[in-house]
């Protein structure tokens, strides 16, 4: 699949009375009516950056039961275990979490298990260790919610469970005290899209305000908000790496948490960001995705989460800087691994027409499981299918699916429960364990499903929707400085993306060993000349031509490098002016 076979579809211009109806930039008014902001008090609070919400998180389901019972333990100093993930929103959630409770005054430690030895999710060996170290308490971060069996294990050994997550919720709810989930909400018509540490924030909020009004606490009302405040930072990170939408409650807590995190006021963070490259100032969402987060991830994927963890609460600098550096060089060698599955993941498709198959399932005892979920995005990205990739073992295969908006995988996982030992996740992500000799069924049935569900293969190709078209002599600090209002930028609020037609090719080269494309580009002789970037469109430089004349579908980004800042036209597609 190249980029060629893109489809491009335009969102349909805004009335003339709804731009009329502002003195905002029509080019921003367009975006802003194609993200759903259509009415003038909803496009006021979005552009003033008013927080879009009125902070309640007793709203949530069993938020008052959890609540209690914490406090209660606080109180009575029992044992408080946080159980989270290997990820990036676990691990966040779980340092927001264990911080929170133990500013509340709480005896609290956190448990995150071993990706490979112990999979996602709870396990009953865990929870005995948890219980026999005297934990009365647990309580679960950004999973749990398909753990039935052992919630009600973690009864039978002595632990009251409050469990919060955000994933899909399967056939039964756990039998746990409290089950604080977003989704259980959906049918009241408050559902918001929170994160793992999204609904660990909204926990900690509830503690800490309730836990502040108590007689016995040594913790203020002034001292505990300030306590909500600095954990903005962790929300952030957490709710971009795990690809929440940023609209609405979403996009106030990372908006807030963005200005925490260019505080640099928690040294593990700091460090990181030192390590990465990231400068306080330059932090933004695309930073998080694509250089906080993979390095968050690595520690999970390849060595123990617990690295990260341990990372974000360090508060001693030398420390903490030491640990980020571990964090950086498991970031590489993740790096090269995911190379090397993809190779793997090549050579196991060799003699596959991929545009023929519905769903590609790859498996080998050659991938890591910590760089499966990479594997398959990868595929997935470069085919535009549903794609499964799994370590094969002798006895148990751990896979990771990554997935297309046309196909809910966990939904898909779902109809074949009967086949696997556990699974969890999203519409687009997804993690299970299944047995060896389970996979040749699993294969056919994931196949079946897919087909069924996809249909004709001819037309499934990704799609591009276009906000508007520009003329080069359109593009300018101006309007890049109106389109930064939009930030933070991400899921359900993304980035305009615009159309411009007949460029002119004054430059082009290939870079990053051939696989990105770029170029300089203006519109007449006496327009702009802008510098243009293309990631993976390395391999279109065959069909240009320096003075020929393209359209190119685009984000407009401002580029920094050695001081010098300059406007850059992200590339997302390109065709010939003359097709």
């Amino acid at each position: 699949m190249s980029a060629t076979d893109k489809h491009w579809n335009f969102y349909p211009p805004a009335p003339e009375s709804f731009l009329k109806s502002s003195h905002e930039h029509p080019v921003l008014l367009q975006v802003l009516f194609n993200r759903g902001l259509r009415d003038g008090q909803t496009l006021a609070s979005f552009l003033q950056a008013e927080d879009a919400v009125q902070e309640n998180p007793f709203r949530l389901t069993d938020m008052h039961t959890a609540v209690s019972r914490i406090v209660r333990a606080i109180e009575a100093r029992e044992i408080i275990c946080v159980y989270g993930d290997f990820d990036a929103d676990g691990v966040t959630a779980t340092v927001l979490m264990t911080t929170a409770l133990q500013r509340a005054g709480a005896l609290v430690g956190a448990y995150i298990p071993n990706r490979v030895d112990e999979g996602y999710g709870l396990n009953v060996e865990a929870l005995r260790s948890i219980a026999s170290k005297g934990a009365k308490l647990l309580v679960t971060v950004d999973c749990g919610i398909r753990s039935v069996m052992e919630v009600a294990e973690a009864a039978e050994l002595g632990m009251e469970v409050v469990l919060t997550d955000h994933h899909t919720i399967g056939a039964d709810l756990p039998p746990a005290l409290a089950v604080v989930n977003p989704r259980r909400d959906a049918r009241k018509g408050k559902f918001q899209h929170l994160a793992g540490v999204g609904v660990a924030y909204r926990l900690a909020q509830a503690v800490l305000r309730v836990v502040s009004q108590q007689s016995w606490s040594r913790l203020s009302v002034e001292e505990a908000a300030a306590e909500e405040q600095s954990l903005l930072d962790l929300v952030a990170i957490g709710t971009v790496a795990d690809l929440m939408p940023l609209q609405g409650e979403n996009r106030s807590l990372v908006r807030r948490g963005l200005s925490e995190l260019r505080r640099g006021k928690r040294v593990g963070l700091y460090a990181l960001m030192e390590t990465a490259s990231v400068s306080l100032d330059g932090i933004d969402s695309t930073a998080i995705s694509f250089r906080i987060a993979p390095r968050i991830n690595a520690a999970g994927r390849l060595a123990s989460a617990k690295m990260a963890y341990d990372l974000l609460r360090s508060d001693e600098y030398g420390t903490a800087y030491d640990m980020a550096v571990d964090l950086e060089r498991l970031n590489q060698r993740r790096q090269a691994l995911t190379t090397e599955a993809n190779a793997v993941a090549a050579r196991e498709l060799s003699g596959l027409d991929p545009a023929a198959a519905p769903i590609l399932i790859v498996a080998s005892d050659e991938f890591q499981s910590g760089i499966v979920g990479l594997a398959a995005g990868k595929l997935s990205e470069q085919f535009y299918r549903p794609a499964v990739v799994l370590e094969k073992g002798e006895e148990v295969c751990r896979g990771s699916a990554r997935s297309i908006a046309e196909f809910d995988i966990i939904a898909a996982l779902d109809q074949v429960s009967p086949l696997l030992e556990r699974h969890g996740g999203h519409s687009r992500a997804a993690g299970f364990t299944v047995r060896t000799e389970q996979l040749p069924e699993l294969r056919e049935a994931l196949a079946a499903i897919a087909a069924q569900e996809l249909g004709p293969l001819e037309d499934l190709r990704p799609t591009l929707y276009i906000d508007g078209e520009l003329t080069v002599d359109q593009i300018d600090w101006a309007l890049q400085g109106q389109l930064a209002r939009m930030e933070p930028v991400g899921q359900k609020n993304e980035p305009a993306l615009f159309l411009c037609r007949q460029c002119r090719v004054r430059s082009m080269r290939q870079v990053g060993s051939g696989k990105h494309l770029k170029m300089v580009i203006d519109g007449h002789d006496h327009s702009p000349v802008l510098d243009a970037i293309g990631f993976g469109l390395g391999n279109r430089a065959a069909d240009l031509q320096v003075g020929g004349l393209i359209d190119i579908v685009f984000h407009l980004e401002v580029n920094e490098w050695q001081g010098r800042r300059s406007l850059q036209l992200n590339l997302q597609d390109l065709r010939s002016s003359a097709n």
